[in-house]
């Protein structure tokens, strides 16, 4: 397995465009489905993640085109399929998201639940209970979720937590129903909205997405459509904690600083100097940080993405920070990689109190998780001395190219391959 060598101790400086979205990729992936037409997508990031969603949707039949950069085209006018099967749904949550697409255009779907995930549970059970609301007959039969339906009928659903991939699951089976739909306690995040964007432009009939309340009116067929992916945020949100931690001057471009309130607030409060544009942001950091304390919650609070790469933050910051974990139960596990950096950080159950040292020291630590790995990239290149991460499979699923953003930023990082060369 390939592994990253930092040396750290050096601030960054320069210029790095951000990549779309992951996490508002996956799913407009995914509405490609709900239509025979094509769906043109640009600015569409290269991830793991995103190959295995364009794998499992070949696999169903789509007909898939690249063009070698940031655009794919995707065609789903006869499908082979409407089977999404363990071997991939395994390596990503994600792939759920066919399921209310296929049970809204073709009427049934057999989709594999998902595997266990190492920051916590995420059942689908909001997505099945959601799609049984619009009228669909679900079954769980050896390990796979069986949904059929002549046409699904609008109603009104509740989840009963905020969920943004039931939200988004909801929102693409409404599109098609007979009548109208109502989503109450919708997550509000943009990927959501960014979906729904999309969606409108193939013809849907949608309002409310962007607040807690959406509204869809279902119309008979979709049409294609051509969409950009919106920036990611976390993407961002990652390369400005790093420059926090290490100091210097960076300039992100492609970027949209709207939908990161949250956290540029906080990082003004570690005393990161941010002058910010429509699509740029260029951030400058002199001296040591201040302690940030942090509450994870649904958008538009902090997003629980962005906790470890601030809690690698912190760890060099001058003073002591609570960081509390309200989304998922086993976020943390970041948290002993960062102690064999040097951190001092305590854990009591959903609680870290992080207390700032002046240096961290390179050491070989392990990634966890994708925002996991982030954190350690982000304490590596503060650390003095080497620090080698293992297992970056994780960071690979959720950033494009980070080591070669980071080089061009100055840093000192450098990708092992598993034969051992760089």
């Amino acid at each position: 397995m390939d592994r990253l060598l930092i040396t750290g101790g050096k601030p960054l400086v320069g210029e790095v465009e951000i990549s779309g979205a992951k996490n508002a990729a996956l799913p407009i992936l995914c509405a490609a489905l709900l239509t025979a037409d094509t769906v043109a997508l640009a600015n569409v990031p290269r991830l793991k993640d995103v190959d295995t969603m364009l794998s499992l949707l070949a696999q169903l039949g789509v007909k898939v085109k690249h063009d070698g950069q940031a655009g794919v085209e995707l065609t789903a006018s006869s499908l082979d399929s409407l089977q999404a099967p363990y071997e991939l749904v395994k390596t990503m949550r994600a792939s759920i998201l066919v399921l209310g697409p296929l049970v809204a255009r073709f009427g049934q779907a057999r989709v594999s639940l998902p595997g266990g995930c190492a920051i916590g549970q995420r059942p689908v059970d909001q997505h099945i209970r959601g799609l049984q609301a619009l009228g669909a007959e679900i079954t769980i039969e050896h390990g796979y979720v069986v949904a059929k339906a002549k046409r699904l009928k609008g109603a009104v659903i509740r989840t009963d937590m905020v969920t943004v991939t039931g939200t988004e699951n909801l929102l693409m089976a409404a599109v098609l129903a007979e009548g109208t739909t109502v989503l109450e306690n919708a997550a509000r995040e943009p990927e959501v909205v960014d979906l729904a964007e999309l969606l409108i432009k193939m013809g849907a009939d949608i309002s409310g997405h962007g607040t807690d309340r959406i509204v869809i009116r279902g119309v008979e067929r979709l049409h294609g459509a051509q969409h950009e992916v919106m920036p990611d945020r976390i993407e961002a949100g990652s390369f400005l904690c790093a420059v926090a931690a290490t100091g210097g001057q960076i300039r992100l471009g492609g970027v949209a600083p709207s939908t990161m309130g949250a956290t540029l607030s906080k990082l003004a409060q570690a005393g990161l100097q941010l002058e910010v544009s429509d699509d740029s942001i260029q951030a400058t950091m002199q001296g040591r940080p201040k302690s940030v304390d942090i509450r994870t919650h649904e958008y538009p609070g902090f997003a629980t993405d962005m906790q470890a790469q601030f809690m690698a933050l912190n760890t060099v910051a001058q003073g002591t920070s609570i960081v509390v974990e309200t989304i998922f139960e086993n976020r943390f596990m970041h948290v002993q990689e960062l102690i064999r950096l040097g951190a001092d950080i305590e854990i009591d159950g959903h609680t870290a109190v992080v207390r700032g040292v002046p240096s961290l020291s390179g050491a070989t630590v392990m990634a966890t998780d994708l925002r996991a790995s982030a954190s350690l990239v982000i304490a590596g290149l503060k650390a003095e001395g080497q620090t080698v991460i293992e297992r970056i499979y994780h960071l690979d699923r959720g950033y494009t190219n980070m080591e070669i953003k980071l080089r061009q930023l100055g840093a000192q990082i450098e990708r092992i391959s598993s034969r051992g060369q760089a």
